[in-house]
């Protein structure tokens, strides 16, 4: 594993950036649906709506998700717009992704006088899952939730944890460490509020088998915590800082091969259910030949949450 000499800053991170995206308050950037495997056992449709709003106050160092996201908090009402102009444009589904690229509970991200109208609008789901950072899970988790709960609709979070390596955590910049991770989860469980987790699959710093190995010690962390579920992420570059880190010889992404590796050993231990992110997944590839029947294996192992069948290729020798 390497090190840079230091903590990369927020400063650091910022003046590195490309531009963002230009973006309309009133539409989210993107949305679509897609089948998801529950904690139920049901394969059931999810409709994901990636929301436009202010950025993340945490400047986490691998994340790119700023570049959809404004300067400024968006107006009231803003969000419940967007909301209904993904509705009226996507099928019907059980469940709904109310993602921000940054945190739910963060006010000037999400207006809490939005709140009504959001349930207004996500009434007639399963349940709402939102995304939210360790340390802004406040009292308004709970008041959400019961705000949902008064039309039958379940809560779920997804935290993001990234790494349990605490040296790897700490560079990432996200400003937590894994303490604070496993703080947040026992209050929001002890008030039965449901949690999934982001983890990366090898994040800066770490080799591709220390990148394995680290991967699986925090989803058997997270489920330590209790988690249900663990979203594996494999780390992508794409914002100025991840690029410099690369040519400094600190980052490179990981192989199609680690994430079927990933996936395979988290759903050997049966604690929960194991997604793996295959978004973008054919840069992940080493072999054109055998690249997509591999992705789609990943595919139906997070629908299906069983070990499939290895895919044999006789031009790498993949088996």
């Amino acid at each position: 594993m390497k090190l840079p000499l230091s903590d990369i800053s927020d400063h650091e991170i910022l003046t590195a950036r490309p531009a963002r995206s230009s973006l309309r308050v009133d539409r989210p950037y993107e949305f679509l649906v897609e089948p998801e495997r529950g904690a139920d056992g049901l394969v059931e449709d999810v409709a994901t709506i990636f929301l436009t709003n202010r950025e993340c106050p945490f400047r986490c160092l691998m994340c790119d998700l700023w570049k959809n996201t404004t300067v400024e908090s968006v107006p009231v009402g803003a969000i419940p717009q967007q909301i209904d102009y993904a509705l009226e444009r996507l099928p019907k589904a059980q469940h709904v992704k109310l993602y921000n690229s940054g945190n739910f509970f963060d006010a000037k991200a999400i207006p809490k006088e939005d709140w009504p109208a959001i349930v207004e609008r996500v009434r007639g789901f399963k349940s709402v899952i939102v995304e939210n950072h360790p340390k802004l899970c406040g009292d308004g988790c709970f008041e959400f939730q019961d705000m949902l709960a008064a039309h039958d609709v379940e809560l779920e979070i997804a935290l993001g944890l990234e790494t349990a390596h605490p040296e790897v955590l700490s560079r990432l910049n996200k400003q937590m460490t894994t303490e604070d991770f496993s703080r947040a989860a026992e209050r929001l469980l002890a008030g039965d509020i449901r949690l999934r987790t982001f983890i990366l699959l090898r994040p800066p710093f770490l080799s591709e088998e220390e990148g394995i190995e680290w991967a699986m010690k925090s989803i058997e962390f997270a489920y330590e915590a209790e988690v249900s579920c663990c979203s594996v992420v494999p780390t992508r570059a794409g914002n100025g800082i991840m690029a410099r880190l690369e040519s400094d010889g600190l980052f490179e992404s990981p192989q199609l091969a680690s994430m079927e590796v990933v996936q395979e050993r988290g759903l050997e231990l049966g604690a929960g259910r194991v997604f793996m992110d295959t978004w973008d997944a054919q840069k992940f590839a080493t072999c054109s030949e055998c690249a997509e029947p591999r992705i789609q294996r990943i595919v139906e192992m997070n629908l299906s949450q069983q070990v499939e069948p290895r895919i044999k290729c006789d031009e790498c020798g993949t088996a």
